[in-house]
């Protein structure tokens, strides 16, 4: 019994102890957690500290520490949307310098090194906004690839359209800007394509931007493709900061520079593709039109380079049956020429072209599109409205999509078209925007517009018959379509 005797005391004395210290067991429980917490910040990382169950670290500071224990995607991803920041009016400092480029031009700089040489919380703060940024930019779903963009029908929709607003964009030209030329509806802005059996992606300015980041992208062709190009340009230039883009325009090529991005958007008048006498940029209202249809260099080595390249010409070659073929060259003064029927010389401009592409075009650096046919809607009758003045009085398009109709394409040129870009080495994507805009006769100028580089006299837009324009486009308007078509190319493919 001696050693129960023992026992009993010793556990009386720790009872006792219990009461006056707190007890030697909460002791021995509170040492052992903190070895037990000494060993397990020993063995792991600090960062994956935030995820233990029982720390009290906030919701907020987890959601940090997780985003931190991504080192591989803040490191690889940030420098590539870095300027995306700049494009933020309210971010955009000139002489601010770029931690993230300062990083990459030091490589021997480890990860945690590269944060540590953040200093400012506001900076980590930007860079985790910019990321998420850039998760929303690219969660964009684009349609199959076996998806017929062309086929559907335009549904009136505005609140995603128009996609920009006119007197938003400071680079419109006095032709397109219809609302401020005095035009006083304005739901052609409205109208969204809507394919049959897929849907066009979201267009965002900043996700093209990256698509088109330290690259070119070009328009070549006649003032339809200097249209789209104007669309283009207010399309991309709403997410770029005042000073951060600028316009300059030297003979035949206009460049749009976006300098956050090392990006250009440029256009390129030719309106034949090939040599022409009304190659002019600013002189070329020439009626009595020539072309050489087998020479292209001049213009060509213009276009080598260039990384997204949109071709066309259709508008300077309807104004005549049969097109005026020069015997000889320019440059040596020849003026002698014979006329041939349009189509087979279309063909055969059409052929010199596609033998330019494939012998200078590299399709793993260089994308190329060709865009059908700009419709005309110079007779109302063409959509049984017999009391209308050519399109001056359309607001609508035609909705009837099952309605036969046809406002005068040549339809010969859309077939040559489509056929040689099919028959080229290089890859070409055909732009079919021919019949969707023939149902647009409330999308043109019209009256709204200028003449011979003025603008319409109260007068002239008092005589739609004489003078409205039923050949270009107002903007915003229909071009922005054609490049939402482009704009969905662009980020499927790159």
């Amino acid at each position: 019994m001696q050693p129960w005797r023992r026992k009993f005391p010793l556990f009386e004395t720790g009872v006792t102890m219990k009461q006056r210290r707190n007890s030697n067991l909460s002791i021995f429980v509170v040492v052992f957690s903190v070895f037990l917490f000494g060993i397990f910040m020993y063995n792991e990382d600090v960062k994956s500290i935030a995820e233990f169950p029982f720390s009290s670290t906030k919701p907020s500071d987890v959601q940090e520490s997780q985003e931190e224990a991504k080192p591989v995607t803040e490191v690889t991803a940030l420098p590539v949307q870095e300027p995306i920041k700049n494009s933020d009016p309210v971010h955009d400092s000139a002489g601010n310098a770029d931690p993230i480029q300062e990083s990459l031009q030091r490589p021997d700089l480890d990860r945690d090194s590269v944060r540590e040489a953040e200093p400012l919380k506001t900076e980590e703060e930007k860079k985790i906004e910019l990321f998420a940024a850039t998760e929303e930019e690219d969660d964009v779903e684009v349609p199959p690839e076996e998806c017929d963009l062309f086929t559907g029908e335009w549904v009136f929709d505005n609140e995603t359209h128009p996609l920009y607003r006119e007197d938003q964009c400071e680079f419109l030209t006095a032709q397109v800007t219809c609302m401020r030329n005095g035009r006083k509806d304005s739901l052609y802005q409205n109208w969204r394509w809507q394919p049959r059996d897929c849907s066009l992606p979201k267009f965002k300015a900043k996700l093209l931007l990256e698509k088109l980041r330290n690259k070119r992208m070009m328009f070549v062709g006649d003032s339809l493709n200097r249209n789209q190009w104007e669309s283009m340009v207010c399309l991309v230039q709403s997410v770029v900061p005042p000073g951060r883009k600028s316009l300059n325009k030297t003979g035949s090529l206009s460049v749009f520079r976006i300098e956050d991005y090392n990006a250009t958007v440029e256009f390129y008048w030719a309106p034949f593709l090939v040599e022409s006498n009304s190659d002019d940029p600013n002189m070329h209202s020439i009626l009595n039109r020539i072309i050489m249809p087998e020479s292209i260099e001049k213009h060509g080595v213009n276009w080598k380079g260039v990384d997204f390249l949109v071709f066309n010409t259709y508008i300077w070659w309807m104004n005549t049956f049969a097109m005026k073929v020069l015997r000889g060259s320019f440059d040596k003064g020849d003026t002698e020429y014979e006329e041939i029927p349009r189509p087979v010389a279309y063909q055969r401009v059409l052929r010199t072209w596609g033998d330019w592409v494939d012998r200078n075009i590299d399709p793993l650096h260089t994308t190329v599109f060709f865009a059908s046919m700009s419709p005309l809607h110079i007779k109302s009758l063409d959509w049984e409205n017999p009391d209308g003045i050519k399109c001056a009085l359309e607001t609508t398009p035609i909705l009837n999509m099952s309605m036969p109709f046809s406002v005068g394409t040549d339809y010969r040129l859309f077939s040559v078209a489509e056929n040689v870009t099919r028959s080229l080495k290089v890859p070409v994507y055909f732009l079919n925007i021919t019949r969707l805009s023939e149902y647009r006769k409330d999308a043109h100028t019209s009256v709204h517009t200028i003449r011979q580089g003025k603008m319409l006299t109260p007068e002239q837009q008092a005589d739609p018959n004489t003078y409205a324009d039923c050949i270009h486009w107002c903007l915003p308007g229909l071009p922005d379509t054609w490049n939402e078509f482009l704009y969905t190319r662009i980020i499927s493919r790159s």
